[in-house]
């Protein structure tokens, strides 16, 4: 009883690395979620908005990080560069207590090199997407983690065969998907007008997505304004973007878009149909259930390199956890304005095609497990810190 005491009392160190939008957002839950178990802890590392709001001592912005691709990477690497020293830093001279990686594979588990080094353990919250592309890093992140925790049901077996102690949490998306609107009522909200079609456009929340991908989606947009003159548009910005990265290039296209940064899942539900970047997005949009398209577009030089290696036939995160291809995907040339176009007015015009997509939209979520994933990743947390004799933490939660 007494050492309980003690350990409660002796204020934990976590430092947290969530390099992107999405990552943003899973971090900032689950870091409220280990404050209610656990007061006594302390959160640092990379993050955004959402995590600085839940309480993290934001070394670096996640904004900063946010980019994808070969090409990309090397623009930025000097930003990159700084930020992975400045954790190293941190881990070799001043040991947190645990350090948790979100996603973002390229720099996180650069990262756990130097944690395992430092004799710190790492705790790896949605895994690196290796099933679909450089299979043989299972075994490098092997030697580096102490405990996955993943989101999607398939990827337990494939760590556990790896020999990597695993727990499939469930998707946190779940927990963060609720919307109580009708239609009518969350487009009303928006000063929307509900008996005029409504398509959302999502242009990613990196800013080379936006670079490459808003031009694409703005020509899509005015091509449907000609086709439904009453047509209206709604645009959420990430938390990672500033309205300067966006709202210039509207302007310039002479485009009225209603922007929004809050509530995006009542948005979504406003929406008749939505043109989205590949990305975690997706998922949310099929959670709600409203028909998209979904866009991605690369460098050359990354695309012809990223397509020797995938293992799979989609893109869109939706389409993996379906297992099939529910919503089109546009990639590379055929990411531009004309097939965006033809393909949302499919969506609002053929009422059967629409009504087909969101049927099966709605079989998702059956996949995806049970709530509660931020909270299970903080006992998985604490238990690793010496906080938690929780021994459910490491149990699998599959879906029924």
């Amino acid at each position: 009883m007494d050492s309980d005491r003690s350990r409660a009392a002796r204020t934990c160190r976590i430092l947290i690395v969530a390099g992107e939008a999405s990552g943003d957002i899973y971090g900032a839950d689950l870091v409220r979620e280990a404050m209610k178990l656990d007061p006594d802890l302390h959160f640092s590392g990379i993050g955004g908005k959402r995590m600085r709001e839940a309480g993290v001592e934001t070394l670096v912005d996640s904004g900063e990080m946010a980019v994808v691709g070969l090409i990309e990477v090397i623009k930025h690497f000097d930003v990159i560069a700084s930020a992975f020293r400045k954790l190293k830093q941190i881990l070799l001279q001043n040991p947190p207590d645990l350090l948790i990686l979100i996603d973002y594979p390229g720099f996180n588990l650069r990262l756990a090199k130097v944690a395992k080094k430092a004799g710190v353990k790492v705790l790896y919250y949605i895994s690196p997407q290796i099933w679909a592309w450089r299979q043989g890093r299972v075994k490098k992140i092997a030697r580096l983690i102490d405990h996955m925790a993943v989101i999607l049901p398939f990827e337990a077996p494939f760590y556990r065969k790896a020999g990597i102690p695993v727990t499939f949490v469930g998707h946190p998306m779940l927990d963060l998907v609720n919307v109580t609107l009708d239609r009518s009522a969350a487009a009303a909200s928006f000063n929307l007008d509900p008996s005029r079609r409504i398509v959302g456009l999502f242009p990613g929340s990196r800013r080379n997505e936006i670079e490459r991908l808003l031009p694409v989606i703005i020509g899509a947009a005015v091509k449907l304004k000609k086709r439904f003159p009453d047509i209206q548009f709604i645009l959420p910005i990430a938390s990672t973007l500033g309205n300067d990265d966006i709202v210039p290039q509207l302007t310039a296209a002479n485009l009225d878009v209603a922007i929004t940064r809050d509530r995006i899942h009542d948005m979504i539900r406003a929406c008749d149909a939505v043109i989205s970047v590949s990305g975690t997005v997706t998922l949310e949009i099929a959670l709600v259930g409203t028909p998209m398209v979904i866009i991605y577009k690369l460098s050359p030089l990354t695309y012809q390199f990223a397509k020797r290696l995938v293992k799979i036939d989609n893109i869109g995160l939706c389409n993996i956890v379906a297992g099939e291809t529910v919503v089109r995907e546009l990639i590379q040339d055929h990411a531009n304005p004309e097939e965006i176009a033809a393909e949302i007015e499919i969506l609002l015009t053929d009422r059967a095609y629409g009504a087909a997509i969101t049927g099966k939209l709605g079989e998702i979520r059956s996949k995806l497990g049970g709530g509660g994933a931020s909270q299970h990743v903080a006992r998985l947390a604490l238990t690793l810190c010496g906080r938690c004799d929780d021994p459910t933490a490491a149990e699998p939660r599959l879906p029924q």
